[in-house]
Order: structure tokens, then sequence, then C-alpha cells
């Protein structure tokens, strides 16, 4: 198992995170015994906002009983989706999209993972995970995600292609699209988080594949000796008159 507690720390430094990286495991009922952590099973909440908590340190299980957003519930195969999401009139009554038929399309391109393949989500700082998480997402500036995904590419420089509707930012887009893929998404946010979670507006989201991690992890490092210094130390703006 790699250490998750080094990962973690390494990532934070680097980066200069002020939130903790966080660690998302998902759980099959065959699962259920290795889970040893005080996780808060009982506490209502929707997706974005167990994202949060567990970013400010705290561990949290989600299952069919306490997730309160039914367009996560359905994402993780917890809760079938309902009518009034499937057919885009919800999105539309929100004033989201222009007419139902064009939301009816983008809950249509959501990855979903299949009803009843687990039974919980469990998330919590990085660091304390007791096993290999599936995914990892960072909540943050657009700056430092933008050096995890060059991280990313630092060894192949190939581009980078993120998946977005801009709704199910944090439930879709940042986990479920990174486990399903096997690839780094990241996404700008969407209704739903930047209503319900204290996201900041500078921040977005990134999620990556847990196989992924210690590889940009090594990355970052190389990155921070020379490009990520000079980039931030801004010598060419400073140096520059106009």
């Amino acid at each position: 198992m790699v250490n998750l507690i080094e990962m973690s720390a390494k990532s934070k430094n680097i980066l200069k995170l002020e939130r903790e990286p966080v660690g998302v495991k998902f759980v099959k009922d065959s699962d259920k015994v290795i889970i040893k952590n005080d996780y808060d099973g009982n506490t209502k909440t929707r997706y974005c906002q167990a994202l949060m908590r567990a970013g400010n340190g705290e561990s949290i299980m989600i299952t069919s009983e306490n997730i309160s957003c039914p367009a996560s519930a359905a994402a993780f195969g917890l809760k079938p989706l309902l009518g009034m999401l499937s057919s885009g009139q919800m999105l539309f009554n929100m004033g989201l999209f222009a007419t139902p038929e064009a939301g009816k399309k983008a809950m249509d391109g959501m990855t979903r993972l299949e009803q009843g393949q687990y039974t919980a989500v469990i998330l919590c700082p990085l660091y304390s995970m007791e096993m290999d998480p599936d995914v990892v997402v960072i909540e943050s500036m657009a700056e430092q995600l933008m050096w995890i995904s060059l991280a990313n590419i630092f060894e192949t420089g190939e581009r980078l292609h993120y998946n977005s509707a801009i709704f199910q930012a944090t439930c879709v887009d940042s986990t479920v699209i990174p486990f399903v893929k096997q690839k780094l998404n990241s996404c700008l946010g969407c209704y739903g988080c930047r209503d319900s979670t204290n996201i900041g507006d500078g921040e977005a989201l990134l999620g990556i594949p847990f196989s992924k991690m210690e590889n940009i992890v090594q990355n970052l490092e190389k990155l921070s000796d020379k490009a990520m210094k000079k980039a931030r130390s801004k010598e060419a703006f400073h140096s520059f008159r106009y």
C-alpha cells in the first residue's frame, strides 16, 4: 500500500493547498468488514457537502439512507434517477438550461455507476484513508489544478480533454468519470456545489484516479524544482514595463 500520509503531505506542500486532498472509495457490502474509521453515516448530506467536509478533515460515509441529493444518488447507483431529472424538466425549472430538451441532453450524457453495484461511498482526507481510495478529489484554485494537470502529462505531452456539463460537478465530473474512465477530469463547479458548499468563486475541482496519483506526485516534485518556482516568482511579469 502506498504511503498515503506522505502522498498527501507532498501534494499539499508543493501545491500550497488550503483544503485536504480527499480520498473517495466505493464500497460493496463485502468490503464493509474492512471499514474501521468512525465515519459519519447518519447526517443527511449532499455529496458535494460531504466532499467539503472531508476537505476540512472529516470522515463521511454516504449510503442510500443519508444521501440527500437525487442526482448524485443516481450517479453512484444508490437510487434510481428521478423522472423529473431524467426528462430535463427539473434543470429547466431551475433555470439552468433554456429548454427541458437541453436539460435532458445534459442528463443523458452523465456517466453513472450501475444501480446497486456499490452500497456506500466513503470520503475522508487522503492522509487518513485506511485503504487505497478509488479517486482523489482536489478542490482548489485554478493555478494549483493546472500543475496537477501538467504533472499528469509531464512524460507524454498529450493533450487533456476534460468532460463536463456544468451540472453534477463533484459527483459525476470529479468522481465517477475519473473512476470509470481512469483519466483525470476537471470541472469548473456547478449550481449545486456553489449553492450548497463553501467553494470559493475562484476554486474549481479535479478528480484523479488513484492509480495515477503516485506518478503525479513524483512529477509535481520535478516541476517544483524549476518550472513551478519560476512561474510563481512572476519574474517576467515584474520586469515587464507598460
